[in-house]
């Protein structure tokens, strides 16, 4: 049994019909209404040479014969031939409103590549759920947000190797020089070569079970014996973030049962508390209320976009920036739970030296 596959062509006017055109079934037409190849070539505005090679490398492809070779004759298509169009008419007559459909809605996908009023921004960032409301929100306003969610660290290695085209990751507001945070980021974030810009402004806490069962009131109280957490992967701000407060609070990673598990984003926390699989995790406030849990909070942080300084001129960040000052936006993020439109400094072009402060200069005395 062979298997289809389908294309599209994109050309200034659609032809006459709305038929999937497919060459070999063109090829075959024209052999049996104009009785030769050299007919069909013409036909065809194809070249003698091209027509017999490709029936020839068809019949190869199939393993079957379509065409009756024979010298001297009217050429003609063998039964398998014959089936073959018969068998297309039959689909193309019965997937007819699906093709037309299908037209339109690949015609409809594509308008926007052809719209100077929209635009499309490739975003790789750490996991937050204000990022996927901007999504939905900013698409019916022609901005296009195709969001890949990732840990911070390999989103900023993504835009520094040009893979995208703005990353987002968090960090506690002000980190010191000699944070966690400071420690990861610094070598990946440059003053002069990368633009900050303000996004939201967020809680993130211990995500427990519903009613909060065993307790749990700190940091410290995940040293409970039996008490399983459940963690981000190596590279998530999160997993940074707990770094963070795990040397603040003089613990060890060892102390905590499960650190070394790795979750791919804050739902996937929340799902496994949610289902007994774990006792609580850290995580943002808006996934333990989608999901019905407890929620102990434990910092604010800030999340920031970035992306390279060549780039904030173009009209796709513009167009971002724009969106983000608007006041639907910031009446959004007040809507979220754990978040704050007031705080957010959302779409304001910050200062890398003030916002993350992890650079120190001297300067010559006189």
């Amino acid at each position: 049994m062979h298997k289809v596959e389908l294309s599209y062509l994109l050309t200034p006017q659609r032809g006459k019909d709305t038929l999937i055109r497919n060459p070999l079934m063109d090829l075959l037409h024209a052999v049996r209404e104009q009785g030769s190849i050299s007919g069909a070539s013409k036909a065809l505005d194809l070249s003698y040479r091209h027509v017999w090679g490709a029936l020839k490398d068809w019949e190869q492809t199939l393993g079957r014969a379509l065409i009756v070779w024979d010298k001297g004759q009217r050429a003609r298509l063998t039964e398998f031939g014959e089936k073959l169009l018969w068998a297309e008419r039959q689909a193309q007559a019965r997937l007819a409103p699906q093709i037309e459909a299908l037209r339109g809605d690949i015609e409809r996908a594509f308008s926007t590549a052809f719209d100077e009023n929209t635009h499309v921004l490739t975003l790789y960032a750490s996991h937050d759920a204000a990022l996927s409301a901007l999504r939905e929100q900013a698409s019916p306003h022609g901005l296009h947000l195709d969001i890949r969610f990732m840990g911070s660290v390999d989103a900023i290695a993504a835009l520094n190797a040009g893979r995208c085209m703005m990353a987002g990751f968090h960090t506690l507001d002000q980190p010191g020089s000699r944070s966690v945070a400071a420690q990861t980021y610094r070598s990946l974030l440059k003053p002069g070569l990368h633009k900050l810009i303000g996004f939201a402004h967020r809680r993130q806490g211990l995500i427990v079970a519903k009613n909060n069962p065993l307790g749990i009131a700190s940091l410290m109280d995940l040293k409970q014996s039996g008490l399983r957490y459940v963690n981000r992967a190596e590279g998530a701000g999160t997993r940074v973030l707990l770094d963070e407060l795990l040397a603040k609070a003089a613990m060890h990673p060892s102390d905590i049962q499960g650190y070394q598990s790795q979750e791919p984003s804050h739902t996937a926390v929340a799902q496994a508390v949610a289902s007994n699989a774990a006792d609580a995790g850290l995580g943002i406030e808006a996934a333990a209320r989608e999901k019905g849990l407890g929620f102990v909070p434990l910092v604010q942080e800030r999340y920031h976009l970035v992306c390279l300084k060549s780039e904030l001129p173009t009209p796709h960040v513009q167009a971002l920036l724009a969106e983000l000052q608007g006041r639907e936006w910031q009446s959004t993020l007040d809507q979220l739970p754990g978040y704050s439109g007031e705080l957010a400094q959302s779409g304001k072009v910050l200062s890398l030296r003030a916002a993350l402060p992890w650079w120190n200069y001297r300067t010559k005395k006189s």
